[in-house]
């Protein structure tokens, strides 16, 4: 009983701690100043209120629900007690006049080179003073100052605020603002009213260019102002650059969008509007003339700016080449150059030759300006090449499924090596790597691996497809990849050494929205040496109907594959709107048999494979507010063994949940299957020593993201899902699929996440319970009560903590 009372004690003096925090907001105010502690919204019914809301220039501090407490101004408050802007100021001063000092015996000629490394050090040091000086040290830029009520600032939201809703069609509207102050703490309320919106009756074009008038008609239904809708400034600042964009692939190069005019008739009874839209004629009072491709000159000059004597000259399909030092093919320049002689100008055509020749990875930049004489263009691309030789070294550390690990890898790239853009890349990686074992429970377990590979990229389509499909598919990036690679795994378990060939093509639609991949041949020499006690597990199961034990012996692993990403909005990039990733991926092992002969393979002991496998991962970004984001994964996955395989995958071919990139409230590959319960500790525990490899993969990911203060963001998750077999598994009770039980047995956890986002690099600690868990008996799988205030991570084992590089999905 007095431990119970000496606990609550705790907790009580924890609160008012707490308390007290809350309450400090408002200390150290100044008797004139106020603190904003809330803003309201009110009387948005028709309008974007997310995008009214961004508009208001001063917002609260973030707080902790209930506690009122504002980590961000914690932080910051830490940075100031360390703070003397004063000192700071006197050591910048003395700094720069030692620096001068430095300064001038330099460019008296009176310096070494002992002075030179001080002159520069101290610009470093003056740098830095000067970025502390106007934004305070780690603990300010990283916190936030407490937010203290600005009526300039308020004015201007107002002001702001009025100005959007007039863009867009509420030409009436009003903004007021309201503030409620108690004590030291002020709540501002923004009173908007919208009237009534204005909507467009009609648009009209006037022009006295027939030929621009008729192209406009053409092409109005994809006109982005239309009858009927709301009136919006930005659609038509959006029509405008349409026009201009339309125009100049049409052959009008010197057309410009600030000959397009825009006037708005208001009907204020009707509350609508009639747009003319003017396209008016050149300062010299001329129709637009549209220009034709004369001729097209492309330059690859030397990458020193050293000039030889000699110049390479060539002419391909009326493009004439200069070229110096270096021979270049022709013919596959010219399939990435979308112009020809003859042709009417395109504005869209030149950005794509310029992407598509950057993405030969040859050249360094890429360059293409005209000369224009009458109405013909003579087009001219000058580039330089790129580092024929480049060598990159990296030392770091790398995280897999639970701890970092450091590793070094090495690469040389050699561009241009049979002067046809080829480019051959030789890479080589070692690492230790924190990995669960395989056989054994909790900790984490050195992991070595060492990998190496020499490959080459064409920048073409090769056999079978290389008839005609040059100048094809030129502006969809064509490559074939071949490769010819070693990797060697030391795990706990096994230590496992493969030999690998890869015959591979990838190419990507021009927006970049899909990208494709065909794996022709994709050919696995493996060899495995096994742990004794992994072994002895293997043979158990093997006993028991389970030949698991075939995946790791010695084997010839052969498949055909392809795969399909669609990119809906630039998923993964920095992004205000909605976007979504698709990933299919198909893969057929064992599809070499039909030109081997499998008795061959077994001559030589070699074990082989025949399965099907398909995958389907779908991931979806939503942003919420500025400060915050939802985002969900969805992926499907199945493996299925046939023919010569005896039921069995190889081991990488399997599907393994659980993980900081799955269900995060297992341990990795420790998921499942289906309803398979591990064997039981003494103390109650499960026994998750062993990985628990599946043929039937579902995962479903859900998470709420929230910028916090600083680099810091949050995060709150909800994994569901499992693997299963196709089978029934004599050795593991449950785990085969059944329609009538899978959705029983779809484990849950929830968590909570926090990253420091630092944009170049995203460190993640996520923290995940179980909530329900399908190895259970039936009545007993949701465990998300047995967490309280004495267990507040719930039972051994309950918890997981996953550490992580990047957003999980």
């Amino acid at each position: 009983m007095s431990v119970e009372v000496k606990n609550i004690k705790y907790i009580n003096f924890l609160f008012l701690i707490l308390s007290l925090w809350g309450c400090s907001l408002t200390r150290g105010l100044k008797h004139d100043e106020l603190l904003l502690y809330n803003i309201n919204t009110e009387g948005i019914e028709k309008s974007d209120a997310e995008a009214l809301k961004n508009l208001i220039q001063q917002k609260p501090n973030t707080r902790i629900p209930v506690f009122n407490l504002s980590p961000g101004v914690l932080v910051y408050d830490m940075g100031t007690a360390f703070y003397d802007s004063t000192k700071l100021a006197s050591r910048l001063e003395q700094k720069r006049q030692e620096a001068r000092e430095l300064s001038t015996l330099i460019n008296e000629g009176n310096s070494s080179g002992k002075i030179e490394k001080r002159y520069r050090k101290l610009e470093g040091s003056i740098n830095n003073l000067e970025r502390k000086l106007e934004y305070g040290n780690w603990f300010m830029r990283t916190g936030n100052a407490k937010v203290i009520l600005d009526s300039t600032k308020l004015a201007s939201s107002r002001q702001q605020m009025t100005v959007y809703l007039q863009n867009n069609g509420f030409f009436e509207a009003k903004v007021h603002t309201e503030i409620d102050t108690s004590g030291k703490k002020a709540e501002v309320s923004y009173l908007i009213e919208e009237r009534a919106g204005y909507r467009i009756d009609s648009i009209f074009t006037k022009s006295d260019d027939s030929q621009i008038y008729n192209l406009l008609e053409k092409h109005k239904q994809f006109s982005l102002v239309k009858e009927g809708d709301m009136y919006t400034q930005a659609d038509l600042t959006n029509e405008r650059q349409r026009i201009e964009d339309l125009l100049k692939d049409n052959g009008y190069y010197t057309f410009s969008k600030s000959f397009i005019e825009y006037n708005v008739f208001k009907d204020t009874l009707e509350k609508q509007v009639v747009i003319e839209q003017l396209i008016r004629k050149t300062s010299q009072g001329r129709n637009h003339r549209i220009y034709t491709i004369d001729s097209i000159v492309f330059t690859i000059a030397s990458p020193n700016d050293i000039i030889p004597d000699e110049k390479i000259r060539s002419e391909f399909d009326n493009v004439r080449f200069i070229m110096y030092q270096d021979r270049y093919a022709e013919k596959i320049i010219r399939s990435r150059i979308f112009q020809k002689k003859g042709d009417v100008y395109s504005k869209n055509a030149v950005i794509e030759t310029q992407r598509q020749l950057a993405n030969l990875d040859v050249f360094r930049f890429v360059n293409i300006s005209f000369d224009t004489l009458d109405n013909r263009i003579r087009t001219k691309i000058f580039t330089r090449p790129n580092q024929k030789f480049q060598i990159t070294n990296q030392l770091g550390a790398s995280v897999t499924e639970q701890l970092p690990g450091p590793f070094f890898s090495h690469s040389l790239r050699n561009r241009n090596l049979f002067r046809g853009l080829e480019i051959f890349e030789f890479n080589f990686r070692a690492g230790l790597e924190g990995v669960a074992s395989a056989t054994t429970e909790g900790g984490v377990y050195r992991s070595r691996e060492l990998s190496s590979s020499a490959s080459m990229i064409f920048p073409q389509f090769l056999v079978p497809f290389n008839f005609g499909t040059l100048e094809k598919f030129g502006r969809y990036n064509p490559r074939t990849r071949t490769l010819l690679g070693y990797s060697y795994v030391n795990r706990p378990e096994y230590v496992r050494d493969a030999l690998n060939t890869i015959l591979a093509y990838t190419w990507a639609t021009r927006n970049l929205r899909h990208q494709f991949s065909v794996n022709l041949l994709d050919a696995n020499l493996i060899r495995s040496n096994l742990d004794s006690l992994f072994q002895s597990r293997l043979e158990e199961l093997q006993a028991q109907g389970n030949n698991l034990i075939n995946s790791f012996l010695p084997s010839y692993v052969s498949s055909i594959s392809g795969q399909v990403i669609i990119n809906f909005n630039q998923y993964g990039l920095y992004r205000k709107n909605q976007a979504s990733l698709w990933r299919l991926f198909v893969e057929s092992g064992g599809t070499t048999f039909n030109f081997l002969d499998p008795e061959r393979l077994a001559d030589r002991n070699l074990n082989y494979f025949q399965f099907l496998k398909f995958q389907s991962d779908f991931r979806r970004y939503i942003p919420l507010t500025n400060n915050s984001t939802f985002a969900y994964r969805l992926n499907l996955g199945l493996a299925k063994p046939y023919g010569i395989s005896g039921g069995v995958l190889p081991y990488e071919k399997y599907f393994f949940a659980g993980g900081s990139t799955s269900i995060r409230a297992w341990q990795p590959r420790r998921l499942g299957p289906g309803s398979f319960t591990p064997e039981i500790r003494e103390d109650g525990s499960f026994d998750y020593r062993f990985e628990q490899p599946g043929e039937i993969l579902f995962e479903a990911m859900f998470e709420f993201r929230r910028k916090l203060f600083g680099y810091f963001d949050g995060a709150f998750f909800i994994d569901a899902g499992n693997t299963w077999t196709f089978a029934v598994d004599p050795s593991r009770e449950g785990t085969d699929f059944k329609f009538n039980r899978f959705y029983k047995e779809l484990a849950v956890g929830t968590g909570l996440g926090l990253r420091m986002d630092f944009d170049f690099l995203v460190l993640r600690l996520d923290m995940g319970i179980k909530a329900y868990d399908p190895a259970r008996p039936e009545k007993e799988r949701f465990i998300l009560d047995k967490i309280s205030f004495k267990q507040p991570f719930g039972e051994k084992g309950q918890q997981v903590f996953n550490i992580g590089i990047g957003y999980p999905f």
